[in-house]
């Protein structure tokens, strides 16, 4: 029973997610040479939504036992706020992956967790109490791994694992970009990612009141993309860009609709219902090794020494952080010393129990 409730709230949210951060670098990639043969970016948004929305359609099915929470005026407007959001975002996004390569965009992702976490503590969404142990490791965490990220992008370092260019010869002409177009497509994924934790606080606030994850993703792909659709009938009015082929680009779409933006959607609303917004936005540094190494396995890229370490500095600010955050979930789960002295007067074999200490703070055990 115990192992079943651990898999349940620990292991199958941890692998989700890390099965997650693997198919959006295999998104990113296979968007970029979708965009090198000449497909827009509006045009790939509103059809991979779109085609998440299609999937998500029945939804509401799943809810017949349990009953579908009311939508109220309130609710409808967070949605529409959610998915303004989340339309920019992504619009950002993937111009920024235009304009660069999947990697840049896997390294700046690391921004993400930074101000999640600030911004979960500004809502009070997160608890950070600075003489705790589980705190500090929190923060250590967040920094420490972004940290990892930036020496990744600084430090190259010699070459580790080196693979004949044959190969990548073909890839190469939309990985690199001029040095105009790497600074704008940083910029846009820069401001993505600023985006990115705004959104997934109202999505956690929605999903407090609207306790039915796979609408609120259904309608978020809805209207992102109706917004789409409305933005890229003006900045695309080539009526032969919205044609669909039966290439790259048309698979990439299937891709990015069912994987992308369903799942891309539908798992981390599933486990930040139940682990919070900063556990969904601490997986985004894994996504810098992920890249790394498809790199290196489908694109023939060198592994060069800076990877490396950066990749074992953001493991090490990842699993500080899930120390922290799992410390304070068992702290959290413990009696409160109020609760245990008012029982103790009733019961007196628990004046023999032992203390320890959690964090700082004596609990009875």
């Amino acid at each position: 029973m115990e192992e079943g409730r651990y898999w349940l709230k620990e292991t199958l949210p941890f692998s989700m997610m890390v099965a997650l951060e693997c198919t959006n670098v295999g998104l990113n990639t296979i968007f970029k040479a979708a965009t090198n043969k000449g497909m827009s970016h509006y045009v790939f948004i509103f059809y991979s939504y779109g085609l998440a929305a299609i999937v998500l359609l029945p939804s509401p099915l799943l809810y017949r036992k349990s009953g579908l929470p009311q939508l109220t005026f309130s609710i409808a407007a967070k949605l529409f706020l959610l998915g303004s959001i989340g339309c920019t975002a992504v619009m950002l996004g993937y111009k920024g992956i235009n304009d660069s390569n999947p990697t840049l965009a896997s390294a700046m992702s690391n921004l993400v967790p930074a101000f999640t976490f600030i911004l979960a503590i500004i809502f009070r969404m997160e608890k950070l109490v600075w003489r705790r142990l589980s705190s500090q490791a929190k923060v250590l965490g967040t920094a420490v791994s972004i940290m990892g990220a930036l020496i990744v992008i600084l430090y190259k370092g010699p070459a580790i694992i080196l693979v004949s260019s044959k190969s990548t010869m073909s890839f190469h002409g939309f990985l690199y970009t001029s040095q105009t177009q790497w600074i704008v497509g940083g910029s846009l994924l820069a401001s993505e990612y600023i985006l990115t934790p705004v959104w997934y606080i109202v999505q956690a606030q929605i999903i407090k009141q609207y306790p039915a994850e796979l609408v609120v993703v259904f309608f978020y792909n809805l209207l992102v993309a109706l917004m789409s659709a409305i933005v890229g009938s003006v900045a695309e009015p080539d009526q032969s860009k919205w044609r669909l082929k039966p290439d790259i680009s048309m698979a990439a779409i299937v891709y990015a609709g069912l994987v992308g933006s369903f799942l891309g959607n539908a798992v981390p609303a599933w486990v930040m219902r139940r682990k919070g917004p900063v556990y969904v936005a601490m997986f985004k540094p894994v996504s810098i090794m992920v890249a790394a190494a498809m790199g290196v396995i489908f694109l023939g890229d060198t592994l060069h020494l800076g990877s490396i370490v950066g990749a074992t500095v953001i493991i090490s600010g990842f699993y500080a952080f899930m120390w922290g955050k799992a410390k304070d979930e068992i702290y959290e789960e413990l009696p409160a010393p109020n609760d245990v002295e008012s029982s103790a007067h009733k019961t007196p074999l628990l004046h023999s129990a032992d203390i320890k200490q959690v964090d700082g703070d004596e609990r009875f055990v």
